[in-house]
């Protein structure tokens, strides 16, 4: 099957010929349909989160049960998303109501199949999900309704998910509640779906593009400002000089989580829902901490069950009361999937979803 591999920290992915194993006791095949192309991707062609290669790209889709190994409840021609951290419900974490932070998902790459040349293959996050089918534990896949919108359908595994989550569970936004989000990407949208749904106002989109304005005002927010050394001073005179509620730093990187700190009010709360490179330090005054009593709290994959919340994100998307179209910047073919991420790097659009035919 073909498959977006990258060979080595820093170089080209480009689409290749890979082999998978048969489904095993508890595994299954299934057959991608669609396939989000997220930051999380960059980071594993970087090197920040330090996967082995030659790898698989891809962690974010949904696609259809085709084949089942033994011991498994899915049927064959199940509709499904992929969940990357598919809860062991066994260790303390999952055991303490605490699954997104499951012991046994610490990888950010698992070996599966073999090369062309029958060398050793890994897969992101054990899924690998660009590419024409994948091999999962039968816990990494969620059932959901037939006929969602493929495109839309696959995000429901990361940006929407892990957006909805740190607006619901992580940092739990009540209606009225003023929010900025910094950072308009595939999650930064997603955030500003969850928060117009929660019935928080102003809802302040942040960002260095001046093209993510309409992809923010369409997604929910009321107000779009630029990201620069104003940015502190423009959302207190929208918040009549406090600073916001909530501010959700969706980039990763230690400027922008002081931006976010800085535009939040003395007792409000930023929560880090970027990941960020391990080298990137964040400074604060131990004064200032004390001063604004702010709390800083990150949110890992949106303190989410994805068991229980994928499925109810999906009958969402299927009555129509979640939309996730202006999510989607384009749906293209896996041949032009490297060509996506360089848009990604860039900043261009927000989620380019890679479909495959039926």
């Amino acid at each position: 099957m073909r498959a977006l591999v990258v060979r080595g920290r820093g170089a080209t992915p480009a689409v290749e010929e890979v082999r998978l194993p048969d489904p095993g006791p508890g595994e299954l095949r299934v057959r991608i349909r669609a396939a989000g192309i997220c930051h999380s991707d960059l980071a594993m062609v970087d090197g920040t989160v330090a996967p082995a290669y030659p790898l698989v790209l891809g962690h974010e889709a949904t696609g259809v049960v085709a084949e089942a190994g033994p011991g498994t409840r899915l049927a064959v021609g199940t509709p499904v998303v992929l969940n990357w951290a598919p809860a062991c419900r066994a260790c303390w974490h999952c055991r303490h109501g605490e699954p997104w932070l499951c012991t046994a998902n610490t990888g950010a790459s698992v070996a599966r199949g073999e090369t062309a040349d029958g060398g050793p293959l890994q897969v992101t996050l054990g899924l690998g999900a660009l590419a024409e089918e994948v091999v999962v534990p039968e816990r990494a896949a969620i059932e959901v309704p037939a006929g969602l919108p493929p495109e839309q359908a696959a995000l429901l595994g990361c940006a929407v998910l892990t957006g909805t989550g740190a607006v619901r569970n992580t940092a739990r936004v009540n209606p009225g509640e003023s929010v900025a989000v910094i950072g308009l990407g595939g999650v930064g949208l997603a955030v500003l779906t969850a928060a117009r749904r929660a019935g928080a106002a102003p809802i302040l989109a942040v960002d260095v593009a001046e093209a993510k304005r309409d992809l923010a005002l369409a997604a929910g927010a009321t107000d779009f400002l630029h990201s620069d050394d104003t940015l502190a001073k423009e959302v207190r005179a929208r918040t009549e000089g406090r600073g916001v509620d909530h501010a959700f730093e969706c980039v990763g990187r230690s400027v922008t989580i002081r931006a976010a700190w800085r535009a939040t009010r003395r007792g409000g709360a930023v929560t880090v829902v970027g990941m960020g490179a391990k080298d990137d330090l964040l400074s604060l005054s131990a004064l200032d901490i004390f001063h604004s009593a702010r709390t800083l709290r990150s949110s890992v994959y949106g303190s989410s069950d994805p068991d229980r919340e994928v499925p109810e994100l999906a009958v969402a998307l299927a009555d129509g009361s979640l939309d996730l179209a202006p999510l989607v910047s384009g749906a293209i073919p896996l041949d032009e999937a490297p060509a996506a991420l360089d848009r990604l790097a860039r900043g261009e659009g927000a989620r380019w979803v890679v479909t495959f035919p039926d």
